[in-house]
């Protein structure tokens, strides 16, 4: 007797159709993917060593020397007519040092070409009058400094050898993703080469420069890491190790790195001219807050408001105090954050379509971008507490107007106008909101105002409209801002 083969099938009934054979493939495949790349976002490296075997050779100690003057004060203190007063006088305090002193500094950076080229912080060289790079072999160079960025704490250096470098590439870091793995390299605390693990633990912190857009880790980084690498695992830098979050000093694993694609394009600016060069509108900015989005009558609280256009490439091109800029080059503006980085990264001179909302209407700009470094450093008038009559209070602020007295103390253009803030009620909204006693308002509800009948107007027209809050442009120090006050 032969025995019987079963063949298996979707139903016995019936043979299964073509379309439902390739369904059921698919649906294998997709199930399998999903498995894998589920696997893999949850896997651990099982260790680190090989990634930090083949990178190791492109990472360095930097070492800095700077001279340091001799204190002239200090020492010692004798009392008047005390007998040793003549022999310190003479003699001075012998254990104190004499002349100026050489003063040494560690840090840590990596190569990024086999010509030598070298990153790290600016901090970690700034002022320094040699810099020494040891490698990870033992050989020393010495080194010049190409290039710095105060603004982003990079810093450009370049070595000489006889024989190409190891190096690393940059890697994206706007792929890296909370819960990523990734190591740090450096010189912590002058111990040498050293390696640290660790996850991203945030993305787009912002510490204190305009530029800011740090990774936030729990790799361990302390003092001495400074201007090293953050790799991912493919062995790519994914930012600088620039700062920690420390209560005393040492690592409790909140350190911060650099993005590389802001470092990237700081060091080819860098290499490529020995300084940056980031482009420039010419505008000042705020965010547009959800209530200054009511006050203005706008569907979302996006974009950047201009608060104020000086002379330069945006007035130039017809923008005025008041725009909310949505677009720029193509692409969406989300806040100021976002927009001064696409500006910056912009290239100097070229000309680029900006998206504004003005009374309601969209209105497309062609804009020249200039220089931002050239236009920086401008001086900006100060302002000064005002002595001009008390003539009203309202919304929780003292008004008075503005007199040609206080205009020529705040260094105003003349026919400046505009209300002075003289008096501010502590518990009013106004003061919460950052408004002072030497504020001036020059408008209210985009409308420019001289009086304080102006200033009522504008409130009785906003109530008029359904709006629960004002918009006022408010100046102090050159510097100007919107401010949303509620009228209800």
């Amino acid at each position: 007797m032969k025995p019987q083969v079963k063949t298996l099938s979707a139903s016995p009934q019936r043979p299964m159709t073509v379309a439902g054979m390739v369904w059921a493939i698919l649906m294998a495949l997709m199930l399998a993917f999903s498995q894998i790349t589920s696997a893999e976002a949850r896997a651990a490296p099982e260790s680190f060593a090989d990634l930090a075997e083949r990178i190791s050779p492109s990472v360095v100690n930097i070492t800095t020397t700077t001279t340091v003057a001799a204190p002239t004060e200090g020492g010692p203190i004798v009392p008047e007519g005390s007998p040793f007063e003549d022999f310190f006088r003479e003699f001075g305090n012998p254990n104190a040092p004499r002349g100026p002193r050489r003063s040494n500094a560690l840090g840590s950076g990596f190569v990024i070409s086999e010509d030598g080229y070298i990153v790290t912080n600016n901090h970690v060289i700034e002022g320094a009058d040699e810099v020494s790079i040891e490698f990870f072999s033992g050989r020393t160079l010495d080194a010049k400094i190409v290039g710095t960025d105060p603004k982003t704490d990079i810093a450009l250096l370049k070595v000489e050898s006889s024989e190409p470098l190891p190096f690393v590439n940059f890697g994206n870091s706007d792929t890296m993703r909370v819960g990523d793995w990734v190591m740090a390299m450096g010189n912590p605390l002058g111990q040498g080469f050293s390696v640290s693990a660790g996850i991203v633990s945030a993305r787009n912190r912002e510490l204190s420069g305009t530029y800011d857009d740090f990774i936030q880790t729990d790799a361990a980084i302390n003092r001495g890491n400074s201007g090293g690498p953050l790799f991912n695992m493919d062995g790519e830098v994914i930012g600088v190790n620039t700062a920690i979050l420390s209560p005393n000093g040492g690592s409790i694993g909140i350190g911060f790195s650099m993005a590389s694609n802001v470092v990237s394009k700081v060091v080819t600016q860098l290499r490529d001219f020995g300084e940056t060069r980031r482009g420039w509108l010419g505008v000042r900015i705020q965010d547009v807050t959800p209530d200054v989005a009511e006050a203005m009558g706008l569907a979302d609280a996006k974009g950047a408001l201009v608060t104020d256009v000086p002379e330069g490439p945006a007035k130039d091109a017809g923008m005025l105090s008041g725009d909310v800029i949505t677009t720029f080059d193509g692409a969406d503006v989300s806040d100021t954050r976002d927009l001064v980085r696409r500006v910056a990264d912009a290239d100097v001179g070229r000309a680029v379509r900006v998206v504004v909302l003005r009374e309601g209407e969209s209105q497309t700009l062609l804009i020249t971008l200039g220089r931002r470094e050239l236009a920086e450093g401008e001086a900006v008038p100060a302002s000064v507490e005002s002595t001009e009559p008390v003539e009203s209070e309202i919304l929780g602020m003292t008004l008075g107007t503005l007199g040609e007295e206080q205009r020529e103390q705040m260094g105003l253009p003349a026919g400046t106008e505009g209300l002075l803030v003289t008096g501010i009620d502590e518990t009013s909204e106004a003061f919460g909101k950052g408004l002072r006693s030497g504020d001036l308002i020059t408008e209210a509800g985009q409308q420019k105002i001289a009086s304080i009948a102006d200033f009522e107007a504008r409130i009785d027209e906003a109530k008029e409209a359904g709006r629960k809050s004002l918009l006022l442009l408010i100046r102090r120090d050159g510097d100007p801002r919107f401010v949303a006050l509620s009228v209800e």
